[in-house]
């Protein structure tokens, strides 16, 4: 058993912490009641590895895998949402879900991947109902025999690209759907695997047939108050090593110019490149961003999200930049080697910890200082952030919020292995 802070500890801590920030001009219950207000979108596929409930007979492809078999992955819709009320129940806040097209619930009947419609959608519709959760929405363009060539959208073969224009026509309008039933928007965001493994002697064409697909697919009004889209890059993939139609340019000038929302992923681009130096980049030229938070190792590995410094840099550039109603925070990781509740939550916490660290700087200050030119004193108050008491803001906001403050969380999260995810066969 972890021994959590006693409440008077946790009060007394953060009394001493609130004088430490306030002597430097940060507010920290404000910091607190705006993280408060920011809701991160949990990715479903964490809990069952990218499988979905279309054809459980069927494995990943497309670029995707998922590493590990630790005991416990959700079956069904129902096990799914379960594993999330645990997980969610373990984060401060109330945040959203990102909900990929295969995961509705056919009642055990297996539903082509252009067959699903918003009633096979309703028990996660009256589940968010439930528990005051948003719903973001993905059209599946791999794991599938149409997809097995590498290309989707992109195809030369125009029967392969109809197919697949029909299902993100079809996602959109489920995204749309799940929009109007939650009175929120549905953030429906694209990405296709459509590359080549070795390098190609044009890569003019496919570009041609993406730009012509997703001008289909968008080719329909639907109430931005409901559904908004977005287009998410990649850099390179399995099977798509030397060349990716869906690029960073491409899609950069594709949002652009049609108005719609750019994904940066963080596990999409080169090792040496940061997403946080793009975000004020890319918003000079489109309203809105989506965020897909991850940690690639060496390649778009998905690791499980930690404190890093990329993490504390997204968050920082967020808030620095005043960009926190422009941009949707989004999970995207699915480690299948560990306890899939805990990777939500220790991911989910460790986001919401860089967002906390980011509302208790003096940006003002810190912008002051640099305008001024007076880089030795921006220097010295960034570093000084560092050894303040961040940790006791964190411990009271999540006593607050009434979740467990520490480690804590992980005895419930060995509770709920043994008496639920242990019973799975």
């Amino acid at each position: 058993m972890h021994k959590s802070p006693t409440e008077q500890q946790v009060l007394q801590a953060y009394g001493w912490a609130k004088e430490r920030y306030a002597a430097i001009g940060v507010d920290a219950d404000k910091a607190q009641q705006q993280l408060a207000q920011i809701a991160i979108s949990l990715h479903c596929w964490q809990g069952d590895d990218v499988g979905g409930f279309e054809d459980p007979t069927r494995g990943l492809s497309g670029g995707i895998l998922a590493t590990g078999d630790y005991p416990g992955k959700a079956r069904s819709p129902g096990e799914l949402r379960q594993d999330l009320d645990q997980a969610y129940s373990l984060i401060p806040g109330t945040h959203r879900l990102n909900l990929h097209a295969v995961y509705g619930d056919g009642d055990g009947k297996k539903v082509g991947r252009n067959d699903w419609q918003p009633h096979h959608f309703h028990g996660w519709i009256e589940w968010a109902k439930r528990n005051n959760h948003g719903i973001d929405f993905n059209p599946t363009c791999f794991s599938h025999p149409m997809a097995d060539s590498g290309f989707t959208l992109a195809s030369y073969d125009k029967r392969i690209r109809s197919f697949w224009i029909d299902h993100c026509r079809l996602s959109r309008q489920i995204g749309a759907y799940i929009g109007r039933e939650l009175d929120t928007t549905t953030i429906t965001n694209l990405w296709i695997p459509d590359g080549f493994k070795d390098t190609p002697v044009d890569r003019k064409t496919p570009r041609l047939l993406l730009e012509d697909s997703l001008d289909k697919i968008f080719a329909e009004e639907i109430d931005a108050r409901f559904n908004k889209d977005a287009v998410e890059a990649k850099l390179f993939g399995i099977g798509s090593e030397s060349y990716i139609v869906g690029s960073h340019e491409f899609y950069l000038g594709y949002a652009i110019s049609r108005g719609k929302l750019l994904c940066l992923d963080a596990g999409h681009f080169h090792p040496t490149e940061l997403i946080s130096d793009k975000i004020s980049s890319v918003l000079g030229h489109i309203p809105e961003l989506l965020l897909h938070v991850s940690r690639g190792v060496r390649w778009d590995s998905d690791h499980v999200v930690t404190l890093t410094d990329e993490l504390q840099g997204i968050m920082q550039e967020i808030v620095r930049g005043d960009y926190l109603d422009r941009v949707h925070i989004g999970l995207d990781f699915f480690d299948a080697s560990i306890n899939r509740v805990a990777a939500w939550v220790i991911g989910a916490r460790n986001t919401l910890r860089a967002l906390l660290m980011a509302l208790l700087e003096p940006v003002g200050q810190i912008q002051a200082l640099e305008r001024a030119g007076d880089y030795t004193a921006r220097l010295a108050l960034l570093e000084e952030l560092k050894g303040l008491p961040f940790g006791a803001v964190w411990d009271i906001y999540c006593m607050q919020q009434g979740v467990p403050v520490g480690l804590a969380f992980m005895d419930q999260v060995r509770t709920y292995e043994k008496q639920v995810l242990s019973l799975r066969a």
